[in-house]
């Protein structure tokens, strides 16, 4: 369109569309190359391009609003509710409504990272793409929301002093006594994060869904509550919605569910600032009607508001559980997006969740490691396994054996776990060695690796796993008894195993070789390029400080043993596997780690398959060749 300027001040002037009235901004900061005093009369011509808005859904409005929506959610009474998996389920059905999500999680210790903390008091360390070491939650968040964060989406009370304290020293503060400017970083934190894209597409998401670790009340998280009150303030109340998780206990002798401990939780809530539109409760039976009614009185919460998930068969009931709740039109109206968001389609996750249920065969799989003890040790793994089972139709049966009762020092100490252990590991169809640090138990995982080796039982064996591996061969093989990693012996006569060049000896945090590394298959004739269906290469995610020593790979392919696998200087081994073998691979890289439901890694789907008669007939069917 044109339009013609007479004496008037241009840059208050409207211009007439066949869209209607346009006020020029600064007039296209014409005042740059035109002085003012030459405006009298001026005209000008102005060309529109338009693009395409990209591809969301075929029936649904694209979300209008500029501010970002915000889901907190808190928990209280006790820690292990399952925020994480709430709070995740939660994304899953705003995802399903057509709404773009992603995710923070807040850890209110003071470590910077996860990377150093024990497995066995915080559960696995999570490795991103980007080499963060985060909390297992934030696998949660990429595994059912389909998303790739950065260590970014991981805040810690340790990142947020050190930014604030680096920022000090630097006189950002201008000797300004530094109080407010916690909650300041962490509120920039949030509102910097929840913008950056996670699914691949350009823009900001619609919804950010916060996750508050720990329980309220703990000391180490009021900078964070705090940050999080002003926040709500800040952002106005449709932008806004707090979820609180809590327990409602049945005592066994009363039979009857418990209010009280969530009363008190939602008052020291409210005394902090901050009143929660819902509470999503936690059960062992679903909750009776007068004890909804018991907790909207006494907590201010409508009783349409009060979420109950209960105990189910799995994890992916719980989308489906809020979704049955109608908790996505009741969130969907606290931010506003009514006229934003459709009804959730959540076909997938119903499909998914009752084939689980219906499966009656199961394979059985000896886990071999250190940290059996809990689980969430090896949480991505146990999933990753799940994933790959349900996809041959199978329910995973894992048989945790700690790697120290296969010792034959455990014979003597403890005959019964040392008997049982070997009992197990000789009834499995298959045998996996994960990842792990240290010396404990690595004998035992080395008699693992043989038995597999030796009785044609199918084997995988992830990072330490793969090491484990090398050393059984290097000794059982080309009988070199002095082979070890240096890991556990500086001084091994043969250091099969050694310490990266580029890694610390002082430092153990953010130290190793860490996040997505591209690894470059060295043939097309071997197991592992055909189940990822003939890359070039495979870009999968690492953790590790310790590499097999190059200077050996010639005497270990000697023995039949192939390297498969390298990274992008070729001097680096990354995959090794055994020809003659029905399955035997190790894997310095972390599979599990990009597994997904209805997407599972393709490692651990060899192995299953392997463990159950059907990998031959898997790679006929995809046109691979046979193996």
């Amino acid at each position: 369109f044109s339009f013609l300027q007479k004496k008037e001040n241009p840059l208050h002037s409207k211009v007439q569309t066949n869209q209607g009235l346009i006020v020029p901004s600064s007039l296209l900061h014409l005042e740059k190359t035109t002085p003012l005093k030459n405006l009298h009369n001026f005209s000008f011509s102005l060309s529109l391009t338009f693009s395409q808005t990209p591809y969301r859904h075929p029936f649904r409005h694209f979300p209008s609003h500029t501010q970002m929506k915000y889901v907190l959610v808190t928990g209280g009474v006790v820690s292990g509710l399952g925020k994480g998996v709430t709070a995740s389920s939660i994304g899953v059905v705003l995802k399903a409504c057509g709404l773009r999500v992603t995710s923070i999680k807040i850890d209110p210790y003071l470590n910077t990272d996860a990377g150093t903390m024990s497995p066995f008091e915080h559960g696995e360390v999570f490795v991103l793409d980007d080499g963060g070491e985060v909390d297992l939650d934030l696998g949660n968040y990429e595994r059912f929301l389909d998303v790739r964060l950065t260590r970014d989406n991981n805040i810690t009370t340790g990142k947020i002093y050190q930014s604030v304290l680096e920022k000090e020293r630097k006189g950002d503060y201008l000797g300004k006594t530094v109080v407010p400017h916690i909650t300041d970083a962490i509120k920039d934190w949030i509102e910097s994060v929840s913008a950056i894209p996670v699914d691949g597409k350009e823009g900001p998401a619609d919804v950010c869904v916060i996750e508050l670790g720990g329980t309220v009340g703990d000391i180490e998280s009021m900078p964070f509550i705090e940050a999080l009150r002003q926040l709500f303030f800040s952002t106005g109340p449709d932008n806004f919605c707090l979820i609180h998780v809590s327990l409602v206990p049945v005592l066994g002798v009363v039979g009857e569910q418990k209010t009280k401990p969530t009363q008190h939780s939602v008052r020291e809530l409210r005394a902090l600032g901050l009143t929660p539109h819902f509470l999503a409760c936690r059960s062992a039976q679903p909750l009776l009607e007068n004890t909804k009614q018991k907790l909207s009185q006494f907590c201010h919460v409508p009783v349409a508001n009060i979420l109950n998930i209960h105990d189910v068969p799995n994890i992916w009931h719980v989308p489906l559980l809020l979704r049955n709740q109608n908790a996505h039109d009741a969130i969907l109206k606290q931010l506003a997006l009514v006229g934003v968001a459709g009804p959730p389609n959540l076909q997938e996750w119903t499909t998914r969740a009752e084939t689980f249920d219906n499966l009656t065969n199961s394979v059985k799989i000896a886990m071999v490691g250190k940290y059996v003890g809990l689980t969430d040790s090896y949480l991505s793994v146990v999933k990753a396994l799940l994933h790959a089972c349900i996809a041959c139709s199978l329910k995973p049966s894992i048989e945790w054996i700690a790697a120290s009762d296969l010792e034959d020092e455990s014979a003597k100490s403890t005959p019964e776990a040392h008997k049982k252990a070997w009992e197990t590991l000789r009834n499995s169809a298959c045998v996996l060695v994960p990842g792990g640090f240290g010396d404990r138990g690595v004998n035992g995982m080395i008699l693992a690796a043989k038995y597999a080796r030796e009785n044609k039982v199918p084997y995988l064996g992830i990072c330490l796993g793969m090491q484990i591996s090398v050393i059984e061969i290097s000794r059982s093989i080309l009988g070199w008894k002095g082979a070890n990693s240096t890991e556990f012996d500086e001084h091994a006569p043969n250091p099969v195993v050694i310490f990266m060049p580029e890694g610390s000896r002082t430092h153990m945090g953010n130290t190793m070789r860490l996040g997505s590394r591209r690894t470059l298959l060295q043939t097309a004739d071997c197991i592992t390029a055909k189940l990822y269906h003939n890359p070039d290469f495979v870009d999968e995610r690492h953790r590790h400080r310790y590499e097999v020593n190059p200077e050996v790979v010639g005497d270990l392919e000697k023995t039949g043993l192939r390297f498969v696998g390298k990274d992008e200087s070729r001097q680096r081994m990354e995959i090794l596997e055994l020809p003659g073998h029905p399955f035997y691979v190790g894997v310095q890289f972390h599979p599990e780690y990009k597994s997904r439901p209805g997407k599972p890694s393709a490692l651990f789907l060899g192995l299953i398959l392997a463990a159950t008669g059907q990998l031959e007939a898997y790679v006929k069917s995809n046109q691979n060749g046979s193996i």
